[in-house]
């Protein structure tokens, strides 16, 4: 066990030279702040906020990862560890792991690429990045109403918004008497190889077919390997991004008048669902394996007394989404709130 432990320590020791060109203390006898990378003794209390977001004494001990901390949905942690860790192999933890990456990125200027995430991955993945000093991340998806965007991670200093990472495919054929749906263009793509995370949101066109995003170097791969959506034979050619056809999510309002401003209560009204009904399927996310889904800005809600605020987007799975409006009192204290629901 103690050859195990040393030869751990010694491994550190050597990544962390490879990544910082300074003379190390010794990692048994000291905390390292991997924001400045200074020795500290070991009776020196750091804080999350003395620290900066480097906890890396914690990481080295093997605790729960502090950039993950708060996140509830397991499939959406081990998506943001993947980004945080950005393709690479994880030497000793992925907490060490992500800020090896995101230093490198910051002492070699390099910008780095993720591929397509859901709006979730993304929203946990900004707010962990922002835990990391010198680094920014920028999220793109090839048109500003995209969901699925890929991050671009690096130095503030040369990170830019760069076209380059994402393109786009017209898709087209007869689909005026064989119409396919969202799935039918997935599964046909994903029928050719290609990975899910490689492609970005897909933008039905009735008649005329389909707009695919997708990453740049599978763009040759599948203009040659598309033949077939459902039944309908297909061609499929790049477009620049700046001739997207689309178009703003059509939605319908109105309002409903609540003693206050929990979630149950307006996804209910939102959703024409009973209070109970609600209350069960957040109530049932504490349960492993269950399709029943409840978000609030894309985050999974455990408590069904969550309060909710002008902007804020409420999902269901099988439902759709909504979103919370102008909100305003009523004579008697009650909230009149307009619900935006996305058709």
């Amino acid at each position: 066990m103690a050859a195990t432990g040393y030869t751990t320590l010694s491994m550190l020791r050597n990544v962390l030279r490879s990544f910082f060109p300074l003379r190390l203390p010794h990692i048994n006898n000291s905390i390292i702040c991997c924001k400045t990378l200074r020795p500290f003794p070991p009776s020196t209390h750091l804080n999350s906020s003395a620290s900066g977001m480097c906890h890396l004494a914690q990481a080295i001990k093997g605790d729960a990862d502090p950039l993950l901390k708060g996140m509830a949905d397991r499939s959406t942690i081990e998506a943001v560890k993947h980004i945080l860790e950005m393709n690479g192999s994880v030497l000793i933890t992925s907490s060490l792991s992500a800020l090896l990456k995101a230093k490198r990125a910051s002492k070699r200027r390099e910008v780095l690429h993720t591929d397509f995430h859901t709006p979730p991955v993304l929203k946990e993945s900004m707010l962990a990045l922002e835990k990391l000093a010198d680094i920014k991340a920028v999220a793109q998806g090839g048109y500003p109403q995209a969901e699925r965007c890929r991050l671009s991670v690096g130095h503030s200093e040369v990170l830019t918004t760069d076209p380059d990472i994402v393109a786009a495919l017209r898709i087209t054929g007869n689909f005026g008497f064989q119409p396919c749906s969202h799935g039918d263009f997935l599964g046909a793509i994903l029928g050719t190889g290609i990975a899910r995370e490689k492609l970005g949101d897909i933008i039905l066109q009735g008649e005329k077919g389909a707009q695919v995003l997708i990453v740049p170097e599978l763009v040759d791969f599948l203009v040659s390997s598309l033949e077939k959506v459902g039944n309908v034979s297909v061609s499929c050619t790049k477009m620049p991004l700046l001739a997207l056809e689309y178009e703003e999510p059509r939605t319908t309002s109105f309002k409903t008048i609540e003693q206050s401003l929990r979630v149950d209560a307006l996804a209910s009204a939102g959703f024409k669902l009973s209070r109970s009904k609600l209350v069960d399927l957040i109530r049932e996310m504490a349960y492993p394996f269950r399709n029943d889904d409840v978000r609030v800005n894309w985050t999974t809600v455990t408590k069904n007394g969550t309060t909710l605020k002008t902007g804020d987007v409420v999902s269901v799975s099988g439902k759709g989404r909504l979103k919370i409006g102008e909100i305003t009192m009523t004579r008697k204290g009650k909230y009149a709130v307009e619900l935006i629901r996305y058709l």
